[in-house]
């Protein structure tokens, strides 16, 4: 049975991860801010009792990740995968009104939290079945694709969370863990908002039929929700 951690678990694609993830018979870590208000996930864990498990997560503070690992050494013994999907993104960025406030809050939750929590719980994951590290990217994050001044603390939190997946790859693809980056494609949630092309749904399910996909060789790509390369 597989054995999951989700982040950013409240709302969106984390939400749909979780959803499906418990179709398929896994055993989930729903991480969210503030579990309390995440009466959705509350409603899944009555539904899936043993199967869901909801702690708390601020990828803002280092106390909050070493409480993470540390609750979810107690629920299991290992994990298969881990999809770092928390993220935020500043809306209304306009050159000439930069903030460094701005930049310091989505690099701490986009980049430097999910490289702590993989650090965190790769004692669990060296334990798992062909444990796989999946971190959200975005076709935002690609410098080749890059044509507009759009999102920049996001855009640029991206390409560095990309660095993360290049790095923590070429650490752990030895000790059997794949990492990568992925694209989960223009999606109908409130950060991709009304006109996006792709359901929620559909990205999920592509995405899982990526994950379940990947070889040990895979480690350090960027890929998108059909599995294609997406330029660096």
């Amino acid at each position: 049975m597989q054995r999951v951690l989700v982040t950013g678990a409240n709302r969106g694609l984390g939400l749909e991860f979780v959803h499906q993830l418990l179709a398929r018979g896994a055993r989930v870590i729903a991480a969210c801010r503030q579990p309390g208000r995440a009466l959705k996930l509350t409603e899944l864990a009555a539904a899936h009792p043993g199967h869901l498990h909801v702690l708390p997560l601020d990828l803002d503070k280092e106390r909050s990740i070493a409480g993470l690992a540390h609750e979810a050494g107690m629920l299991t013994d290992r994990l298969d995968a881990l999809i770092n999907n928390a993220g935020v993104l500043v809306a209304g960025e306009r050159y000439g009104e930069l903030a460094a406030k701005a930049f310091a809050e989505t690099f701490a939750t986009n980049v430097i939290g999910p490289l702590l929590l993989t650090q965190a719980l790769t004692p669990l994951l060296e334990r798992g079945k062909a444990a796989r590290i999946v971190n959200l990217s975005s076709d935002l994050g690609s410098q080749a694709d890059t044509v507009a001044f759009n999102t920049p603390s996001y855009a640029i939190s991206k390409a560095a969370l990309n660095m993360v997946t290049r790095l923590t790859a070429a650490e752990l693809g030895a000790r059997g863990i794949t990492v990568i980056s992925l694209n989960p494609g223009w999606v109908r949630t409130d950060m991709g908002g009304a006109r996006a092309p792709l359901a929620v749904s559909e990205s999920v399910a592509a995405m899982l039929a990526v994950i379940d996909g990947l070889k040990s060789g895979d480690g350090g790509r960027f890929l998108d929700y059909a599995g294609a390369d997406v330029a660096w």
